[in-house]
């Protein structure tokens, strides 16, 4: 039986560049991933960044794990480079050779319509959509793990003295499944710990539109917020940055809480430039997809949603949390 090779073909030269540090071959060795007795998987992601790196690095794990099974990556070039995924997924759903589809929309909509027609397996990947098409969901509880990392901020502040302490949730694009779900998460933890919801600010999920918001959230409430919950860790690191170089004291002690737990923001917490992140299992989020699809197609029954789990780091684990992604080898 032939071993596999793993395709991971990106949407620009830019993002082709960073297939080494994913562990894949270039694009133009997919041809040589096919074998008449393997499952061939297409894995699509939302874009190329810590987290799905390493979800990539998972996909791959289970991949060369089984001599049976290959797998496909792709990415578009950014999170609003919607019609690159749209025809990404038309791709798998038209090629015969493709047996099984994993698949991280940036539009849930979208994906629930170009699969719809489909007969083939369908793995939801990081963020959820409704189909009927669908075998399962792999991903992160986004709402329950961004409340209870929203409890512990408040409960945090609260400790220090401040009875209701004030609130900014900065997220990522409007009507984003994933987003949506955190930024849900965080109001209803405020809520339940006695926190106060003053503003929520929506930037896409890039760091120069958070540092942008962040400039204008200042200006807005002078005498400081508590705290800034983010739903990602692009947009917290460009918070953290706005507010050590504007020297405002009124927000030196803000805590700014990541959610993605990428190395440079697991570094910060380590430093203690940001206060706590939420670190998704990235790894075993693309492994047990894979694995999911694999038992699909072999007929077995998977649950509708595999919790690949959530951890909240801060300054009384970080180091622990860093031996573990090192000896995983996806930090250096």
């Amino acid at each position: 039986m032939k071993k596999k090779l793993l395709a991971m073909t990106l949407a620009s030269a830019m993002c082709v560049s960073m297939l080494a540090g994913c562990g894949g071959s270039s694009s133009g060795d997919s041809s040589a991933s096919s074998s008449d007795d393997a499952y061939n998987i297409s894995v699509i992601v939302k874009l190329t960044d810590s987290h799905f790196n390493k979800v990539m690095a998972g996909a791959k794990a289970y991949a060369d794990e089984h001599d049976n099974v290959n797998v496909d990556i792709q990415s578009p070039t950014a999170a609003t480079s919607y019609d690159e995924q749209v025809n990404m997924i038309e791709t798998a759903v038209g090629n015969p050779s493709t047996d099984a589809i994993v698949v991280a929309p940036l539009q849930s909509d979208s994906a629930s319509t170009l699969i719809a027609n489909t007969d083939k397996v369908v793995i939801a990947l990081d963020t959820d959509f409704e189909s009927e098409k669908k075998s399962a969901f792999v991903g992160t509880g986004n709402e329950a793990a961004s409340k209870e990392a929203a409890v512990a901020a408040v409960k945090k502040v609260q400790d220090s003295g401040v009875d209701k302490p004030t609130v900014l949730i900065v997220t990522g694009v409007q009507g984003d499944e994933t987003h949506d779900a955190r930024m849900n998460g965080y109001k209803a933890g405020v809520e339940e710990a006695g926190g106060e919801v003053v503003e929520i600010q929506y930037c896409d999920g890039m760091a120069e539109k958070a540092a942008t918001a962040m400039e204008s959230v200042m200006q807005k409430f002078p005498a400081g917020i508590d705290i800034v919950l983010s739903s990602n860790d692009d947009i917290a690191m460009s918070f953290v940055k706005i507010i050590k170089s504007s020297g405002n004291a009124k927000y030196e002690d803000t805590i700014v809480f990541g959610f993605d737990a990428n190395q440079s923001a697991i570094q910060s917490v380590k430093d203690g430039s940001l206060t706590m992140d939420v670190a998704q299992n990235g790894y075993d989020m693309g492994y047990k997809a894979v694995e999911a699809a694999v038992k699909c197609l072999q007929g077995e029954t998977v649950d509708a949603f595999i919790d690949s789990g959530v951890q909240v780091v801060d300054s009384s684990n970080v180091d622990s949390y860093i031996d573990d992604q090192t000896a995983k080898g996806l930090w250096e």
